[in-house]
């Protein structure tokens, strides 16, 4: 009986240490059926622990479990961490294992790879990146990440990002910040409403937690996911950069430091430059002349290097070494470029962003390290411009929907202000085709179009200048108008007009068998080179607002030229559809037998909509769709 008792305990407790080996080791059976669920991968542990020992002294720990489930969730692995000067990583480690959680690598600090996090330019030579390139070779696997590093950046505490994308389940993550000298903490929860998170933090300490997440599903024409997802911002009153201590309680004296903090012997040029540029604008008097030839010359002299904000510090390079080198990232430019305006007499203000296709706002009630981007704010009695740096091409203050229509952080002597970049709103988007189309007894076309774009559509098309004739051909014949099969492209001119922000086309082209002729008819589709036929997808049970990220405006006419042998009899009637939405509508007129006009306009308005209007929105562009592939049959005489 003892025996039996003593066997029975030893596989007992064999189980145990096997069922916690397993634990550790997190194989995939463990993670309940509701979290692999339309999961491409599942967080099985993120724990973030922030530790405040100093004004200038931070220790950030991070361990982060994830099991791969497909191979749609290697995107979720990052094994990667930054250094620089003021940050030394002192733990670095990754494990793999898979399905049944045994281990199949192991990779230890020296296993990483050691590279600059810039490319193209020496002067951030200290911004580095060791990383593991992992391929793996079967799913599921689980990737364990471990690093910790200690900065005395202190300014920019990071956040928390509990659900980190669509498709990814939280099987738990937790978020700690230690604070044993009880600096004045501030946190601003986002989206936590939606969301079962666990807040236990004191007044000095932080502490949040969530569990049991499932999947977030993606919807087309949904918000960005991070103002659907939750995230918490936190902060210091009292904080460094690079050794630099500021202290603030708003977004006033916070930019009132970080402009002291900026100038710091970065706004230094030598005097020959200075006299280069205001030989440039002499005899010039209006400040915002004398800024556009500034522009220019910067524009003409420098080229950009990528370098996020952050990854390369906070401090721009001095403005004479970018004078120097002739290259720099968006910081580099920027304040080379504010020290050029500062030579010749034009106020100008350094300006921090979130840069990007989709509009994050700088948070106006949430002061401290935000954005990724820096662009040139030039204050113009109530009309300010803005200059983007980093571009050689741009115009002189457009921005287009890299930065447009967001909140932006501006340094100023007297403080920071939290300003608004320019929208480039619905109807200022706006694309004009008149087109002169005749069409041949062969079903061959021929046309002479004429295109205007302004706003975003600029935008989007002002890189055609930059492109090889080839490009540009392959350009409209594949992108542009890959519905019309046989498209040739015999002629291009392009007006790139920086002065009106106007992109211009003429083009001369032709089709070959556009139309299907037979004894009877001549069938043709009437909208020949402004086809929109985009019709969102279908979804029994919407989950998600909608949003339509961007308006526009297309105003398109064609005059059509019948073959020789035909007669127009009649013309089909106006279409008018009119939505929350935006509008459509489309006109034939009858100039003579032989010759028509069509005429349509098109409008779509930006918004967020609630999930109920998404079968409304989506009927609206499925009855255009149908539209926009009209077709007309003339007959023989």
């Amino acid at each position: 009986m003892k025996k039996f008792n003593c066997l029975w305990l030893f596989i007992s407790l064999f189980s145990i240490t096997t069922t916690f080996s397993q634990k550790e080791n997190y194989p995939t059976l463990l993670i309940p059926s509701a979290l692999t669920e339309d999961a491409n991968a599942v967080i099985r542990d993120n724990s973030i622990e922030i530790t405040i020992e100093d004004v200038d002294e931070m220790t950030v720990y991070n361990r982060e479990v994830i099991t791969v489930l497909n191979k749609l969730g290697n995107r979720y692995v990052s094994m990667s961490a930054h250094y620089d000067n003021d940050t030394k990583i002192t733990a670095l480690s990754a494990n793999i294992y898979d399905a049944f959680g045994r281990q199949i690598k192991k990779y230890k600090e020296r296993d990483f790879l050691d590279v600059s996090a810039v490319s193209g330019g020496t002067l951030y030579s200290d911004s580095r990146v060791k990383y593991i390139d992992h391929t793996p070779v079967s799913y599921p696997y689980t990737v364990v990440f471990e690093s910790e590093y200690k900065t005395s950046s202190t300014g920019f505490i990071p956040s928390w990002f509990p659900v980190e994308s669509y498709f990814l389940s939280i099987e738990k993550s937790s978020y700690k910040l230690l604070n044993p000298k009880q600096f004045t903490v501030r946190t601003k929860e986002k989206n936590f409403n939606s969301y079962s998170i666990e807040n236990t933090s004191s007044e000095f300490n932080v502490n949040y937690a969530i569990s049991n997440q499932k999947v977030v599903k993606y919807e087309n024409n949904a918000p960005l996911s991070i103002d659907i997802m939750p995230y918490l911002l936190v902060g210091i009153n009292q904080f460094s950069l690079k050794k630099i201590v500021g202290e603030a309680t708003n977004w006033s004296e916070f930019g009132k430091w970080r402009y002291d903090y900026l100038k710091n012997g970065n706004d230094e040029l030598s005097e020959a430059i200075k006299t280069k540029v205001r030989k440039l604008v002499e005899g010039i008097t209006d400040p915002i002349e004398k800024a556009k030839i500034v522009y220019a010359f910067m524009q003409n002299k420098t080229r950009y290097i990528s370098v996020q904000e952050g990854v390369g510090g906070w401090m721009p390079i001095p403005a004479n070494e970018v004078d120097k080198v002739g290259y720099g990232d968006c910081k580099g430019l920027t304040n080379y470029t504010k020290t050029l305006l500062d030579a010749v007499g034009v106020k100008s203000h350094y300006a921090v962003i979130w840069a990007g296709a989709e509009k994050r706002d700088v948070e106006k009630d949430f002061f401290g390290m935000q954005g990724n981007h820096v662009i040139l704010n030039i204050p113009n009695n109530g009309n300010d411009i803005w200059l983007e740096c980093t571009s050689q091409t741009i115009p002189f203050g457009f921005l287009g929907d890299f930065t447009d229509d967001r909140n932006v952080l501006v340094m100023t002597p007297e403080g920071g202000i939290v300003k608004r970049t320019p929208a480039y709103k619905d109807e200022t988007n706006l694309q004009e085709i008149k087109a002169s189309i005749q069409l041949e007894k062969n079903g061959n076309l021929s046309a002479d179009l004429h295109r205007v774009s302004k706003g975003i559509q600029y935008d989007d098309k002002s890189y055609y200048e930059k492109l090889t004739e080839e490009e540009l051909v392959k350009n409209y014949k594949s992108n542009v108008w890959e519905y019309n099969n046989n498209l040739e492209i015999i002629a291009v001119d392009l007006l790139n007009d920086k002065e009106e922000v106007v992109f211009k086309e003429d083009l001369k082209m032709t089709i070959k068998s556009y139309a299907s002729v037979n004894e009877q008819e001549y069938l043709f589709r009437v909208n020949v080179f402004n086809k929109n036929g985009f019709v969102p997808k279908r979804y029994r049970s919407r989950k998600l607002p909608l949003k339509i990220s961007r308006g526009y405006k297309d105003d398109t006419t064609y005059k059509f030229k019948l073959p020789e042998g035909y007669v127009l009899s009649t013309l089909p009637s106006e279409k008018v559809l009119s939505t929350k939405f935006g509008t459509y509508k489309i006109t034939f007129t009858k100039i003579d037998d032989t010759t028509f006009n069509y005429h349509k306009t098109m409008v779509i308005k930006d918004g967020v909509y609630a999930k109920e209007d998404y079968n409304n929105y989506r009927n609206f562009r499925r009855s255009i769709s149908k539209y926009e592939n009209l077709r007309i049959a003339i007959t023989p005489k």
